[in-house]
């Protein structure tokens, strides 16, 4: 195999392991997903994972290989899941939690790491995301250093980690935190002092969660540095539903652009704190993972002596003509109304404003009197009330996104096209990406379809009864908006106010 930019890439993952953190996620299933798809020759691919929740290793990962994204694969080549070998371990943990006899075996055989492993929690105490995010990073860095046949370590950061800057690029930053200091006060320091100075301490940093993938980059350069390991950074920015592979829309969780549009359609979400025209920046995550498979390829055919650069790369959508998120709530209910979802609760509608009284006051009479008034009848009915508490969760989630709802970046990502763009054309086939064709409403269009089939597990078959319950959801509407306006002109007109407004107007004319 030669070591050059036209090497077919599951050639150069042809007979190689690679360890992975964060499997369980959603990136690191992608991730898996594709190299068992795409690189068929790869020899073993070592996973990380704790018991979670009551259930052991083995049955988690079960349960994640029953998920719809591996269908394909399963149809396919269903003995290619053999070559999954689970690693107990937990990212949290000092040393990644791993017994002796585990490290030996990943410094022996281990050619690539994938570390995807991290806290996207906004509001997560300081401790926690430092020692998942940052003290994991170095752990890993430190098992990197051993290893004997390691090509490449892909560390996957996020674009906003660079949140006080308006423009971004494809460069390391430096950070004026030391993260050994860091490391060494969450270890030592009381959880509860920790708490009282944590705003002080992020400085600029909106939440923990940014400050900590910060410094994981840090850590990533430094280590690089000192023991030449072969590194790259990859900072995804809000990463949704995939654009083809391995099928359209496949999702896993409500994060980001999706989850909007879900809670709108839904009647749910009727009011939301943002900037209308604040635009967004996504990356599908089928994109996201060609990406992570290519510059680990990219970064590993060539030596540390014949390139000692660490390679990052901005995956954000940059180069597509972006929707403001007017524009995208927009679209999302024209989709919606062709496909709508099941069971909504109410005419979809969002106000989308920038006003922080306005958005309490709406808050108020849009979404916490008409869950407390449904609420109430669901109790007369003997069911258990729902909708208070997931109003709720809509509010702290708006709250902790409202920094990044409320401003806008720009993400230069001009290498990651060149690596796009620069693909032997046997690579374009299953790696490629035409950034340049991207669609964005057939795009959003699977998101929905795919939120209904894999989120919210409803049938497309029963689209015509999800059409008519839309219709009567909209007549409904439409006839309380009227007994409302008759309701306040009668009382402008029990007071007389009615008339003296006619008044005014035919003065005026």
């Amino acid at each position: 195999m030669q070591n050059t930019e036209d090497t077919f890439i599951p050639a150069f993952y042809a007979n190689r392991s690679v360890f992975i953190t964060g499997g369980s996620g959603f990136l690191g299933k992608c991730l898996i997903e594709k190299l068992l798809r795409s690189c068929i020759d790869i020899d073993k691919i070592f996973l990380l994972m704790r018991p979670k929740k009551g259930l052991s290793v083995n049955d988690r990962l079960k349960k994640i290989l029953n998920n719809k994204l591996f269908d394909v694969l399963r149809s396919e080549r269903p003995s290619s899941f053999d070559k999954i070998i689970l690693v107990s371990g937990n990212v949290a943990l000092e040393g990644l939690g791993l017994l002796d006899e585990d490290k030996k075996m990943l410094t022996e055989h281990v050619s690539i790491i994938f570390h995807v492993a991290a806290s996207v929690r906004f509001d997560e105490s300081l401790k926690d995301a430092i020692f998942n995010n940052t003290r994991s990073t170095r752990d890993v860095c430190i098992l990197a250093k051993d290893m004997k046949k390691l090509v490449a370590l892909v560390h996957v950061s996020s674009t906003y980690t660079q949140t006080d800057k308006p423009t971004v690029d494809e460069i390391l930053y430096p950070s004026e935190i030391d993260w050994r200091q860091t490391i060494k006060i969450a270890e030592s320091v009381d959880d509860y002092l920790l708490r009282i100075f944590t705003s002080k301490y992020l400085g600029m940093m909106p939440n923990t969660y940014t400050f900590t993938k910060r410094l994981a980059e840090q850590i990533i350069s430094d280590f690089s540095e000192t023991y030449k390991l072969p590194c790259v950074i990859i900072r995804p920015s809000i990463v949704i539903s995939t654009a083809e592979e391995p099928v359209h829309g496949w999702i896993d969780n409500f994060n980001g652009p999706i989850g909007l549009l879900i809670g709108g359609a839904k009647g749910i979400l009727r009011v939301v704190y943002i900037d209308p025209l604040v635009a967004s920046d996504f990356i599908p995550v089928d994109v996201a993972i060609k990406l992570t498979i290519v510059t680990a390829f990219k970064r590993g055919i060539k030596t540390i002596t014949e390139d000692n650069k660490i390679h990052v790369y901005n995956c954000s959508s940059y180069n597509v003509k972006p929707l403001n998120m007017q524009q995208l709530v927009d679209l999302g209910f024209r989709i919606s109304k062709k496909i709508p979802l099941e069971g909504i609760i109410w005419t979809p509608h969002s106000t989308l404003t920038k006003n922080r009284f306005l958005y309490y006051l709406m808050v108020l009479f849009l979404h916490v009197l008409p869950a407390l008034f449904i609420d109430t009848i669901l109790k007369l009915c003997g069911t258990r009330p729902i909708l208070l508490k997931l109003q709720r969760k809509v509010y702290v989630s708006n709250s902790a996104l409202s920094y990044f709802l409320l401003n806008e970046w720009k993400f230069y990502n001009k290498k990651l096209l060149e690596l796009f763009d620069n693909l032997s054309v046997e690579n374009q086939k299953e790696f490629g990406y035409d950034y340049r064709n991207f669609n964005e409403v057939d795009y959003f269009r699977d998101g929905v379809i795919g939120a209904k089939l894999y989120l919210l597990k409803e049938d497309i078959n029963h689209l015509e009864a999800a059409k008519l319950h839309r219709k009567r959801m909209d007549w409904l509407s439409n006839i309380t908006t009227i007994l409302f306006v008759i309701f306040f002109l009668l009382i402008l007109y029990r007071r007389n106010t009615l008339s003296n407004v006619a008044e005014i107007f035919s003065f005026l004319r």
